[in-house]
């Protein structure tokens, strides 16, 4: 495999598992210093152990809060006065709940915005003028909820609108100072993060996780969920140098399960 990123820094926002995880990896593999950002110190350090047995950069990483401006400032503080450098931004931090919207809380909709979209706004905030001096890029793992809402999953329809939005938005910044900023809408992945996803789904609907999980990919018309796989290959293209004229386009990986027109 190319060592195409080797001397870049890419931090990784939710890289301990799930899409994270297989992102950071495939960055990892192509020689690239990364580092992940999650509240487990467990888990991250399986993360680096299994990247480093792989045969990639052994990552650093960061325990924090994202939720906060503080936990943001953590990875952030880490990353600077370690490598004084920032190349690539992903933010892939984020698990909103699905289910019945009569039974979600106010807290759970605070808790859901607080971890996707404002940790993303922060780490993109705290990190710009690292990205701007390197001429960097942003990824936002963001979902196909964006585009087509669900009632059964309002909560992550409205925070991936919102970071839907604030993508957009950011790359007209990043025009100005030399940074791509993209997204990703990921459809249904095999990572622990769908099942969970299913299992709420099915509480609100009175179906059976299995049942839930048929209808979802009948409905979307899949041949196979995606993998974490799937998602990283895009994202190390969309940071390659081939891709360098892509800017403020948000990118399905969803097998065309997307209803949406845009």
């Amino acid at each position: 495999m190319t060592q195409e990123f080797a001397g870049k820094v890419v931090v990784v926002s939710g890289g301990s598992r799930g899409i994270g995880f297989g992102i950071a990896a495939a960055f990892a593999a192509r020689g690239a210093q990364t580092v992940l950002a999650a509240s487990s110190q467990a888990n991250l350090e399986a993360a680096a152990d299994t990247i480093e047995k792989s045969g990639g950069l052994r990552p650093d990483f960061y325990a924090a809060d994202l939720r906060t401006e503080s936990g943001c400032r953590t990875v952030f503080d880490g990353v600077s006065a370690r490598f004084g450098r920032c190349d690539i931004l992903v933010n892939s931090a984020g698990a909103t709940r699905a289910g019945a919207f009569l039974e979600l809380s106010d807290d759970i909709w605070q808790d859901g915005f607080a971890l996707k979209f404002f940790g993303c706004v922060n780490l993109c905030r705290l990190f710009w003028p690292l990205l701007t001096t390197a001429g960097g890029h942003v990824v936002n793992i963001i979902g196909g909820a964006a585009r087509t809402p669900d009632p059964g999953f309002l909560i992550g329809g409205s925070v991936n609108a919102a970071m839907h939005n604030f993508t957009k938005g950011l790359s007209g910044q990043g025009k100005r100072d030399g940074v791509n900023v993209n997204a990703i809408l990921p459809g249904l992945t095999e990572t622990g993060r769908v099942e969970q996803i299913f299992k709420q789904r099915a509480a609100g609907s009175g179906k059976t996780i299995d049942e839930e999980r048929a209808a979802q990919v009948e409905r979307e018309g899949l041949n196979r969920l995606g993998t974490p796989e799937d998602v990283a290959a895009l994202a190390v293209f969309l940071c390659s140098e081939s891709a360098r004229h892509i800017q403020g386009t948000a990118v399905a990986v969803d097998g065309g399960g997307t209803p949406g027109v845009y």
